[in-house]
């Protein structure tokens, strides 16, 4: 029988893992599953170039796993029984259950609404496909003089904000940041951020946390109303509650408590990589959710599952956060390196040189999902003589 694996998500994190599985395991093998909701693969760090009315390209999840081997399931996951090893979806299928032997978990993370009133109703985001298409719709409709408040000074609050003001110069763009803008950066790269706002013409609300979201306007702790026609909530990601429910250990932020193979801590069956995954990085601090973590844990999750299933010794990737790439609109970009204590270093990249630096990464995230077998060896890995005695006792 071959050994089942499934990837629940086909964001960054789960296409890729998926890609990589079905280019390094032999078909003969093993049958690898990818359940997403959504038919395309969607590009989460451009959502807020896609809110602002740039046209981007899209490629179907049917396309990129074209050839591999790798069956894909348009389902919505409502629940994953570790005991059991099934998960159950929900789809134009109906509801049913897939059963696995090895479980990939990277359904990824969505906004945080933190429990401030009005968000969940009058609040836009660029999380998801969807949120950023109703964004995109509003702000077409949304005339000269109009009023945008970006709420949020983290990477995803400075993306928007930047290239909404540099898309839409009719607009008045502003932020409400609960401390000090850029204050995680070196001296030198907050001076240019700060420089690049100004020249945008973005206003700055430091020290300014958001208690409520109306129809149009934000109300600030202080009591202060600010205008917005449109207010874009970008102040933190939360995960999906399943993880938590299903009965795995989960950190408190509902993050699967992974080794440091990326193997689920309660249940060794299951893996979780991307924001999904609660990992210690090298320095012993928890990896924050961001598309670089999303790579390290994937790669890691990868080479734990097919060594594990092939007989080999289990490889140890580097888990690390080297820094940020924030692009400020497209002709200008802050590339800031970080130390092991994850604090700024002194020096930085920015301009057009670090742009020139974001959209080569951007590029090369997306290279590495729509040829998720590129490079092919002609002969891929079997399972060793072990796992296959496992499957056919686990499947008689």
């Amino acid at each position: 029988m071959k050994h089942r694996i499934v990837v629940l998500g086909a964001g960054y994190a789960g296409a890729f893992a998926a890609g990589n599985l079905a280019r390094r395991l032999s078909p003969d093998d093993t049958e690898i599953t990818v359940v997403n909701a959504a038919p395309d693969f969607v590009e989460r760090m451009r959502l807020h170039q896609l809110a602002i009315g740039q046209d981007r390209a899209s490629r179907t999840l049917a396309d990129v796993f074209a050839g591999t081997g790798v069956r894909l399931r348009l389902a919505r996951v409502t629940g994953v029984d570790p005991e059991r090893g099934t998960v159950a979806v929900t789809g134009e299928e109906g509801a049913g259950e897939i059963a696995y032997d090895t479980l990939l978990y990277a359904l990824g993370s969505s906004v945080d609404h933190r429990g401030v009133p009005g968000v969940a109703e009058h609040a836009f985001d660029v999380t998801g496909l969807s949120s950023a298409l109703r964004l995109r719709e509003r702000l077409a409709g949304l005339g000269a003089g109009g009023t945008v408040l970006v709420v949020g000074e983290g990477l995803t609050g400075i993306e928007t904000a930047t290239e909404f003001a540099e898309s839409r110069p009719d607009l008045s763009v502003t932020l409400a940041a609960r401390g000090e803008l850029g204050a995680w950066l070196s001296p030198k790269a907050r001076r240019h951020l700060r420089g690049t706002f100004d020249r945008l013409g973005i206003t700055v609300h430091e020290h300014t946390g958001i208690e409520a979201v109306e129809p149009a306007r934000a109300i600030a702790a202080d009591g202060r109303a600010i205008p917005a026609d449109v207010t874009v909530w970008s102040a933190g990601f939360a995960v999906h509650p399943i993880a938590a429910a299903s009965g795995l250990e989960v950190a408190g932020t509902g993050q699967i408590v992974v080794d440091r193979t990326m193997r689920s801590v309660s249940h060794p069956d299951v893996y979780a990589a991307g924001d999904s995954a609660y990992a210690i990085g090298d320095n012993g601090r928890p990896l924050p959710m961001s598309c670089a973590s999303a790579g390290f844990t994937t790669m890691q999750a990868t080479a734990a599952i097919i060594a594990r299933l092939t007989g080999g010794e289990v490889p140890t990737t580097d888990l690390k956060y080297y820094g940020n790439h924030i692009s400020l609109g497209r002709r200008d970009a802050i590339f800031q390196m970080v130390d092991e204590d994850v604090r700024a270093k002194s020096w930085y990249v920015g301009g057009r040189t670090a742009a020139v630096l974001k959209a080569g990464v951007l590029k090369g995230s997306g290279l590495s999902i729509a040829h998720p077998t590129f490079g092919l060896p002609k002969r891929r890995r079997r399972l060793s003589a072990a796992q296959a005695r496992n499957n056919v006792r686990a499947t008689a």
